[in-house]
């Protein structure tokens, strides 16, 4: 399971965090204006707007995770399992694997408004990258810094909504995460007045019992519900930064430790969480065994090549001792 969301201030910041009980070798990819992207059923691209995010190269292809171009624009795909449903190809809309929903909407588009014509006719179809890897089941939100929304193929076909919020994680369906939002308009950043009773005397024995009921717990739904109220109440400071550190806060907050959430291949954590300046284009990242923040900036690159350009993660603790 994981975690997405798009975030205001002295830039424009877009990041997750990705929440798995397996890796497959993920790293910092940049995709160079000029590296030829084949698709299965749309033509080819010899030039495109180049691309920076977590991707696993596969046959000198890039299966992105989540990624930001050179102009701002953003898209994230998030386990979405038994909701998804991709469909054969289809003569009168424009097919497009899931797989390739990243690498094709970020090469092609500059932003959110620019990319709803090939969104509103588009079938993504159930054609499999190789017998290695399968379609997984994703929805996306795409975003940059004036507008979001979230992309779900599902049993209804393809559906578009806005994303006011600028968060998403994985089930239920989008349309159930905003509405089970409706349960938690009574949280509050200042301490509650007492409402309860005339007759009682009560007070408010602790800082920050206005947030009282809001979920503690790992899924989805909940982790939805505590990103949105962290996101829409965080302070939001006119430096670099500061506004890097209060990203990664809010990722912290939902963050999955080792060891608390089973599955049947073990234990679900955040392998790693980033934070993209789309503005700038460079990709901060922290992964689960070192939480030092560290930077690719795909603009001191030859962003005119036509070859992948990787990092390695940096998983390594990394300590600085003051003495």
């Amino acid at each position: 399971m994981c975690t997405a969301l798009t975030f205001n201030s002295k830039n424009h910041y877009f990041g997750r965090n990705l929440d798995l009980d397996y890796t497959l070798g993920e790293q910092v990819v940049i995709t160079p204006r000029n590296f030829r992207f084949d698709f299965r059923m749309l033509p080819s691209l010899k030039s495109h707007y180049a691309i920076i995010g977590v991707a696993k190269i596969d046959e000198n292809y890039p299966l992105y995770y989540d990624a930001t171009n050179e102009v701002g624009l953003s898209v994230c795909g998030l386990n979405f399992p038994d909701n998804a449903v991709y469909f054969k190809p289809q003569n009168s809309k424009k097919n497009i694997a899931s797989f390739e929903i990243i690498p094709y909407i970020l090469c092609n588009f500059k932003s959110v408004d620019e990319s709803l014509e090939f969104i509103n006719d588009c079938n993504i179809s159930d054609v499999a990258y190789n017998d290695k890897y399968p379609p997984s089941p994703l929805h996306w939100i795409i975003a940059d810094k004036n507008r979001a929304i979230t992309l779900e193929s599902v049993k209804d076909g393809v559906k578009i909504y806005e994303n006011y919020v600028g968060v998403l994680t994985n089930n239920p369906d989008f349309s159930m995460q905003m509405f089970n939002l409706n349960n938690y308009a009574h949280i509050r950043t200042e301490n509650p007045t007492n409402s309860f009773s005339e007759v009682l005397s009560l007070y408010p024995y602790s800082r920050g019992l206005g947030g009282l009921g809001l979920p503690g717990d790992f899924s989805s739904m909940s982790r939805f519900v505590r990103t949105v109220f962290a996101k829409l109440s965080s302070k939001r400071e006119n430096d670099e930064f500061n506004s890097i550190g209060q990203f990664f806060h809010i990722l912290s907050y939902v963050s999955q430790i080792l060891g608390c959430v089973k599955t049947d291949n073990g234990d679900e954590f955040t392998m790693y969480s980033s934070c993209c300046d789309t503005d700038n284009g460079i990709y901060y990242y922290s992964t689960y065994q070192n939480r030092r923040i560290c930077a690719v900036d795909m603009h001191k690159e030859n962003l005119d090549s036509d070859s992948l350009i990787p990092y390695d993660l940096i998983k390594d603790q990394m300590i600085f001792y003051q003495n």
